[in-house]
């Protein structure tokens, strides 16, 4: 009969259960700590740091749903919500070249390349005609992801013929502005867009159709100092940082510290440069309330 040895006795098979040695615990090791396990990709809150399933911040419109954070959204999937039925995307045609053969770290055509791998998108501008609440209008988004949502030739190509497609369907036309300013690798050629984006923009308040700004995290540069700042309205989300220069090269000019909310949402409702802040849940309906009115709608 066989035997088997533990704890240093040696027991045979009639061995009562009571004098049978008690199996281990493995205790984990103390530097280890417990972690939560998803099953689907998370993001985590930049404000709170509370970690939420990419489906349920989609749902909730990328909001956080524990301290109510506005996070960034991109421009198609922004513009996929805002629309309650898309009937056509303009601007496809216009694609970046390199008429300056400019070469920082790296060429140009190799940093464009890079952002629409990153985004899958062609530029840094989506344009798309479409209904809100039966409402028909043209709107446009930066998405910041690409170049960050710098203003090159193709932005300012994509944005003109916006206007120019609002302004012979009489539609009012709309901006989800964010952006880092204009695009350096165009040199003059990206500073032009600021001229040629103000004169479609005259143009379509000239036709009597409402142009609409809504400003979301981070509006800076170039597009702050023209399209985004010639609006009939405009709307800003909560927190958004919106100025010209950056904070930090404004506090080297002046030699003072610019405490919070400088540059914020808040802080240019208080000063006048923005007429409302509104929740993203609820930004929907403002801009068609908006529009109705200035349009005359029922």
């Amino acid at each position: 009969m066989n035997q088997q040895v533990k704890s240093g006795k040696v027991l045979s098979p009639v061995t009562p259960w009571t004098e049978r040695a008690v199996p281990g615990i493995d205790v984990a090791d103390e530097q280890q700590s417990l972690k939560a396990i998803y099953t689907e990709p998370t993001i985590e809150c930049p404000e709170c740091h509370a970690l939420v399933t990419r489906t349920a911040m989609s749902f909730n419109v990328y909001v956080c749903p524990q301290c109510d954070e506005h996070l960034r959204m991109k421009a198609r999937e922004r513009l996929n919500w805002f629309f309650d039925q898309v009937n056509s995307e303009l601007g496809q045609e216009f694609v970046a070249k390199d008429p300056l053969n400019f070469v920082d770290s790296r060429a140009y055509p190799a940093r464009i390349k890079e952002a629409q791998q990153k985004t899958g998108e062609t530029e840094a501008l989506v344009v798309m005609q479409g209904q809100l609440k039966g409402l028909s209008m043209v709107a446009c988004a930066f998405e910041f992801d690409f170049m960050a949502g710098s203003m090159g030739t193709v932005v300012g190509d994509r944005f003109v013929q916006a206007g120019e497609k609002a302004i012979a369907l009489k539609q009012p036309l709309v901006c989800f502005a964010s952006s880092g300013g204009a695009r350096m690798q165009e040199g003059m050629l990206s500073l032009m867009q600021m001229a040629r984006t103000a004169a479609v923009v005259e143009r379509v308040k000239a036709a009597g159709l409402p142009y609409i700004v809504v400003l979301t995290h981070p509006v800076y540069g170039g597009v702050t100092a023209s399209l985004a700042m010639i609006g009939d309205v405009h709307i800003a989300e909560p927190k958004a940082m919106i100025g010209f220069a950056g904070k930090r090269v404004i506090e080297q000019t002046v030699r003072e510290k610019l405490e919070e909310p400088f540059q914020r949402a808040e802080f240019l409702l208080d000063h006048g440069v923005i007429d409302q802040i509104v929740h993203r849940h609820a930004l929907r309906d403002t801009v068609y309330r908006i529009v109705s009115k200035l349009m005359n709608l029922p």
